[in-house]
């Protein structure tokens, strides 16, 4: 299948969702206290880190749903500050605004 693997140790979150949903939720702090809109924290990680897709369009594609429970059991699993939900995403949540799977989330689908 020309896969590989990388064993790491088996805690919550693994590696890449550990990391992932703190870039995330670190994000969705930022739209919120109005450091910049959601468009220019994505252009930020395509035009400086070459990434595909900035963290707020990951968040869209994953479903703000899924982001805001997998935030939820970190900050659950190890007690600590840094995995606290941000407001703001569990504001969006509770007004169905779940990204692509809606039509609209930090960006609009429809």
């Amino acid at each position: 299948m020309g896969k590989g693997c990388i064993v790491v140790e088996d805690v919550p979150g693994f590696v890449s969702n550990r990391v992932l949903m703190l870039t995330i939720n670190e994000a969705a702090f930022l739209v919120q206290d109005g450091v910049a809109p959601a468009a220019d924290i994505d252009r930020i990680f395509k035009t400086c880190f070459d990434h595909k897709m900035g963290p707020l369009e990951t968040a869209d594609l994953i479903g703000l749903d899924t982001i805001l429970k997998s935030v939820e059991v970190l900050y659950e699993s190890f007690n600590d500050s840094k995995y606290r939900p941000a407001p703001l995403l569990k504001k969006m949540v509770a007004a169905g605004l779940l990204g692509r799977k809606s039509g609209e989330g930090f960006h609009q689908y429809r």
